[in-house]
Protein backbone atom coordinates (compact mmCIF):
# COMPACT_ATOMS: atom_id res chain seq x y z
CA UNK A 1 0.00 0.00 0.00
CA UNK A 2 1.34 3.40 -0.96
CA UNK A 3 0.08 6.75 0.21
CA UNK A 4 0.02 9.76 -2.02
CA UNK A 5 1.68 13.09 -1.33
CA UNK A 6 1.27 16.13 -3.57
CA UNK A 7 3.84 14.99 -6.08
CA UNK A 8 4.82 11.40 -5.35
CA UNK A 9 4.04 8.19 -3.56
CA UNK A 10 5.28 7.56 -0.02
CA UNK A 11 6.88 4.17 0.39
CA UNK A 12 5.91 1.76 3.19
CA UNK A 13 9.42 2.15 4.64
CA UNK A 14 8.94 5.89 4.97
CA UNK A 15 5.52 5.39 6.53
CA UNK A 16 7.00 3.06 9.16
CA UNK A 17 9.83 5.53 9.83
CA UNK A 18 7.36 8.41 10.24
CA UNK A 19 5.18 6.37 12.61
CA UNK A 20 8.16 5.31 14.69
CA UNK A 21 9.46 8.86 14.85
CA UNK A 22 6.22 10.74 15.57
CA UNK A 23 4.18 8.18 17.56
CA UNK A 24 6.14 8.63 20.80
CA UNK A 25 5.37 12.35 20.70
CA UNK A 26 1.63 11.77 20.38
CA UNK A 27 1.27 9.38 23.30
CA UNK A 28 1.20 11.04 26.72
CA UNK A 29 3.92 9.73 28.99
CA UNK A 30 3.04 8.35 32.40
CA UNK A 31 5.72 8.40 35.06
CA UNK A 32 5.84 5.83 37.82
CA UNK A 33 6.68 7.41 41.16
CA UNK A 34 7.57 5.93 44.52
CA UNK A 35 5.03 6.53 47.28
CA UNK A 36 4.93 5.89 51.00
CA UNK A 37 1.55 5.66 52.73
CA UNK A 38 1.16 6.84 56.30
CA UNK A 39 -0.19 5.09 58.24
CA UNK A 40 1.17 1.93 56.62
CA UNK A 41 -1.24 -0.11 58.78
CA UNK A 42 -4.75 1.30 58.59
CA UNK A 43 -6.86 0.37 61.60
CA UNK A 44 -10.52 0.95 60.79
CA UNK A 45 -10.99 1.83 64.49
CA UNK A 46 -8.33 4.57 64.26
CA UNK A 47 -9.65 8.03 65.08
CA UNK A 48 -7.08 9.72 62.81
CA UNK A 49 -8.14 12.39 60.34
CA UNK A 50 -5.82 11.97 57.33
CA UNK A 51 -3.93 9.46 55.25
CA UNK A 52 -0.70 11.04 54.04
CA UNK A 53 1.16 10.04 50.88
CA UNK A 54 4.83 10.97 50.54
CA UNK A 55 6.23 10.90 47.00
CA UNK A 56 9.54 11.25 45.18
CA UNK A 57 8.17 13.73 42.64
CA UNK A 58 9.13 17.43 42.85
CA UNK A 59 6.29 19.52 44.30
CA UNK A 60 6.44 22.20 41.63
CA UNK A 61 5.83 19.64 38.84
CA UNK A 62 2.46 18.40 40.20
CA UNK A 63 -0.99 19.78 39.46
CA UNK A 64 -2.22 19.22 43.03
CA UNK A 65 -5.96 19.31 42.34
CA UNK A 66 -5.61 16.43 39.84
CA UNK A 67 -4.34 13.93 42.40
CA UNK A 68 -6.41 11.03 43.75
CA UNK A 69 -5.83 7.91 45.83
CA UNK A 70 -7.83 4.87 44.69
CA UNK A 71 -10.32 7.34 43.21
CA UNK A 72 -10.61 9.45 46.39
CA UNK A 73 -10.17 13.18 45.76
CA UNK A 74 -7.20 14.88 47.41
CA UNK A 75 -7.98 17.01 50.49
CA UNK A 76 -4.75 19.05 50.63
CA UNK A 77 -1.15 19.02 49.46
CA UNK A 78 2.20 20.54 50.32
CA UNK A 79 5.94 20.22 49.79
CA UNK A 80 8.05 18.32 52.31
CA UNK A 81 11.42 19.55 53.60
CA UNK A 82 13.15 18.08 50.52
CA UNK A 83 10.74 19.76 48.07
CA UNK A 84 8.78 16.59 47.22
CA UNK A 85 5.01 16.44 46.77
CA UNK A 86 2.98 15.29 49.80
CA UNK A 87 -0.73 14.49 49.44
CA UNK A 88 -3.32 14.30 52.21
CA UNK A 89 -6.63 12.45 52.02
CA UNK A 90 -9.56 12.36 54.43
CA UNK A 91 -9.13 9.10 56.36
CA UNK A 92 -12.86 8.36 56.55
CA UNK A 93 -13.04 8.44 52.72
CA UNK A 94 -10.16 5.94 52.52
CA UNK A 95 -11.85 3.72 55.13
CA UNK A 96 -15.01 3.73 52.97
CA UNK A 97 -13.16 2.15 50.05
CA UNK A 98 -13.74 -1.56 49.42
CA UNK A 99 -10.90 -2.86 51.60
CA UNK A 100 -9.85 -6.40 52.50
CA UNK A 101 -9.60 -6.50 56.29
CA UNK A 102 -6.64 -8.48 57.61
CA UNK A 103 -4.90 -8.33 54.23
CA UNK A 104 -2.56 -6.13 52.25
CA UNK A 105 -4.39 -3.56 50.11
CA UNK A 106 -2.90 -1.64 47.20
CA UNK A 107 -3.11 2.14 47.41
CA UNK A 108 -2.59 3.82 44.04
CA UNK A 109 -1.89 7.52 43.68
CA UNK A 110 -2.70 9.07 40.29
CA UNK A 111 -2.31 12.61 39.06
CA UNK A 112 -1.15 15.04 36.42
CA UNK A 113 1.93 17.15 36.11
CA UNK A 114 1.96 20.80 35.15
CA UNK A 115 3.38 19.81 31.73
CA UNK A 116 0.34 17.59 30.95
CA UNK A 117 2.03 14.25 31.63
CA UNK A 118 0.47 11.88 34.14
CA UNK A 119 2.00 9.90 36.98
CA UNK A 120 1.07 6.94 39.14
CA UNK A 121 2.51 5.20 42.15
CA UNK A 122 1.39 2.26 44.28
CA UNK A 123 2.15 0.88 47.70
CA UNK A 124 0.56 -1.79 49.84
CA UNK A 125 -0.78 -1.25 53.34
CA UNK A 126 -2.25 -3.65 55.87
CA UNK A 127 -5.87 -2.99 56.82
CA UNK A 128 -7.05 -4.17 60.25
CA UNK A 129 -10.10 -3.68 62.43
CA UNK A 130 -8.66 -3.82 65.94
CA UNK A 131 -10.49 -2.38 68.92
CA UNK A 132 -8.30 -0.57 71.47
CA UNK A 133 -7.41 -2.75 74.48
CA UNK A 134 -10.00 -2.74 77.21
CA UNK A 135 -12.88 -2.10 74.76
CA UNK A 136 -15.24 -4.69 73.37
Amino acid sequence: MLLFSKTKLISPTKIIFLLLFFLPFTIAAQDVVEIQVSPNVLNLQNQGQVVTIHTDIPYWTVLGSSVSLNGVEIASWKADAQGYFVAKFVMSAIKNLPLNIGEMNTMTLDGSKTNGETFTGSSEILVVNNLPSGRK
